[in-house]
């Protein structure tokens, strides 16, 4: 299936499009492939793109002032990622947006992004109860954090995403979960025992 089809059947799990208006999204689109480690968002560059993530990871993270990089999110396979505030203000943003392993996305840019919206309704409301998604995702990392301790966050998050903790570095985890890469060798060891 390629990465187009995986999208549209994406987005037929909240909505319908007809195939003309398939193909404006497609002529839209840019489809690229983005080597592990590089860059799509560099914090202080205005965010004008939204990327959907075909294969691999992409991480939404900020440079601490005591050196350490803060994981806010991740996009793993059939999830959107960008930098809303910046991309909807055009200001510039204080994140960055990494490839976590090489990785494929389609891009949308941001001076397509309104028009296709007068164009294709239907996109609304996909967009909408992605954000929504999106909204209730961070809701409950900001409630595990507040509400659980340490262990019961990363046993959440790995019961909820076993595949996922097994691909990605444990460093970029702990950051992920609010702690320190050391604590989580801790909790790993005694998971283990």
């Amino acid at each position: 299936m390629n990465g187009y089809e995986n999208l549209f059947k994406h987005i037929r799990r909240f909505t319908e499009l007809s195939s003309e208006k398939e193909q404006l999204l497609i002529s839209k689109l840019k489809y690229k492939k983005i080597p592990k480690k590089d860059l799509v968002l560099q914090e202080f560059e205005v965010c004008n793109a939204c990327y959907f993530v075909m294969s691999g990871c992409m991480r939404f993270y900020r440079n601490t002032k005591d050196g350490f990089e803060q994981i806010l999110q991740f996009a793993i396979p059939e999830w959107w990622i960008s930098d809303y505030q910046s991309f909807e203000t055009l200001k510039p943003s204080e994140y960055n947006i990494q490839a976590v392993q090489d990785t494929e996305v389609l891009i949308l840019q941001r001076s397509d992004y309104e028009q296709l919206f007068r164009d294709v309704p239907e996109l609304n409301v996909y967009f909408r109860l992605m954000m929504q998604k999106a909204y209730t995702a961070s809701l409950k990392k900001i409630e595990l954090i507040l509400c659980e301790s340490a262990e019961d966050r990363y046993s959440h998050f790995v019961n909820a995403f076993p595949g996922f903790v097994q691909n990605i570095p444990q460093y970029m985890l702990a950051s992920f979960l609010g702690f320190t890469p050391q604590f989580l060798s801790m909790l790993r060891a005694k998971k283990d025992l």
